[in-house]
């Protein structure tokens, strides 16, 4: 089913109006940015304020961390430079505008702080609670946090109004979505000035309030999780990555996660896993030759043995019971469905502003095939009896918002 194209459009323009956020709001003046973290995602941070012209003090713990950082940022700018897309001057231009630093203390003065250390809560708390003693008056204090509480991180400052999410995708300088995350206490103007500031350096701007995971992430690792789920119950791997690239993502589940890494996403874990039996024989990815796949020296992909072992012994140990492959049509909807559901609760619970902005958020986050318009988009245009009576009979219980639109109104625009 392909969207009406008019519908993406509107929906990115409409991201950026929230309903309760006052008319006419002072904005916060944003000419000087500190980036505290030098690796790939604080990196690629800094890369959107370089191209629109902003100031970065970019800070990090050691020399060494931090000279690989610049020379990270150095060479994606001579890479476009090389292709024609930026002159020598211009490379040269945006990489004076980085003030590399070690302490913390050189953010005193910037006008937003953003940070980009690691996925730990109480590392976050620390630094925050370090910021608030650091950062003027007034500045916004960001978390480019993927999942973590943002509430919990802005109660260790003593100015939770002037915190917020600022969540990048990877790769930072190149993905368009920027989902803001309002925490309780976020103030307006601070809410304002970050949407505001989104188009400035190329981003579209998805408001969500505070769940784990916020929007993409949180609707996105539930294919994920039903993926792990199906593939022990006979498809293969490369069946199910099949039918999900004919349905039009550039690539399939298991593809992702053998590229992210497989210890990667189970880190933290205490249970046992399909991934972590993978992990456990050294199968991480392609960066191990062999994940869900086997790869060669190109990274080329094929069907691996071993992997498949490892997924009968777990589904045996788990007490699933294997019926072998499965229509493609059926793939994608034991996949998308429960997608599509959990993009309803979002919805229904407040966390997005609008069922087109779950849309966007899929869209530009993870890269939703856009000829559908977004996973509630599709939803509409296949019927949303159809998705609930499927969910029923899936044994997943559908959001009441689902239901009640599945009686009456579509979600979205048609």
């Amino acid at each position: 089913m392909t969207a009406n194209p008019d519908y993406s459009t509107r929906a990115q323009q409409q991201t950026a109006h929230v309903p309760d956020l006052p008319a006419g709001l002072a904005l916060l003046p944003v000419t000087s940015i500190g980036v505290i973290g030098a690796g790939t995602m604080g990196g690629g941070i800094a890369m959107n304020f370089l191209n629109a012209g902003l100031p970065v003090t970019l800070v990090e713990t050691s020399q060494a961390a931090l000279d690989r950082g610049l020379a990270t940022i150095r060479r994606n700018y001579e890479n476009s430079a090389r292709k024609g897309r930026l002159t020598t001057d211009e490379v040269e231009t945006r990489m004076a505008l980085i003030s590399p630093g070690l302490d913390v203390q050189a953010l005193a003065t910037v006008d937003l702080v953003i940070e980009a250390v690691f996925e730990d809560l109480g590392i976050k708390k620390e630094l925050f609670g370090k910021l608030d003693t650091i950062a003027r008056p007034g500045a916004i204090l960001a978390s480019n946090t993927s999942y973590l509480d943002l509430d919990a991180i802005a109660a260790a400052t003593s100015r939770p109004h002037d915190v917020a999410g600022l969540h990048f995708f990877s790769p930072a300088n190149v993905m368009r979505l920027l989902e803001i995350v309002r925490g309780k206490a976020t103030r307006p103007e601070v809410l304002a000035t970050l949407i505001d500031l989104a188009p400035r350096i190329g981003k579209v701007p998805v408001v969500s309030r505070v769940c784990h995971g916020f929007i993409a992430n949180r609707v996105m690792s539930v294919r994920r999780t039903h993926a792990e789920r199906l593939v022990l119950e006979g498809p293969s791997p490369a069946e199910i990555d099949a039918a999900l690239r004919d349905y039009g993502f550039a690539m399939g589940q298991f593809q992702v996660m053998d590229l992210v890494g497989l210890d990667v996403l189970g880190r933290g874990s205490t249970e046992r896993t399909l991934r972590g039996d993978l992990v456990a024989l050294g199968r991480l990815g392609q960066k191990q030759g062999g994940g869900f796949y086997d790869y060669d020296d190109q990274r080329r992909a094929t069907p691996s043995p071993v992997a498949e072992q490892v997924i009968s012994r777990f589904a045996a140990d788990t007490g699933v019971v294997r019926s072998g492959p499965m229509p493609p049509e059926r793939i994608v909807a034991r996949l998308l469905y429960p997608v599509v559901n959990e993009c309803a609760r979002v919805v229904e619970e407040g966390v997005a502003v609008r069922a087109s902005d779950v849309d966007v958020a899929c869209v530009l986050g993870y890269n939703w095939p856009a000829s559908t318009g977004g996973p509630l988009h599709w939803a509409d245009s296949i019927g949303l009896g159809n998705v609930v009576e499927a969910l029923v009979a899936m044994g997943e219980e559908p959001a009441d918002l689902l239901r009640r639109a599945a009686a009456g109104e579509r979600l979205t625009p048609a």
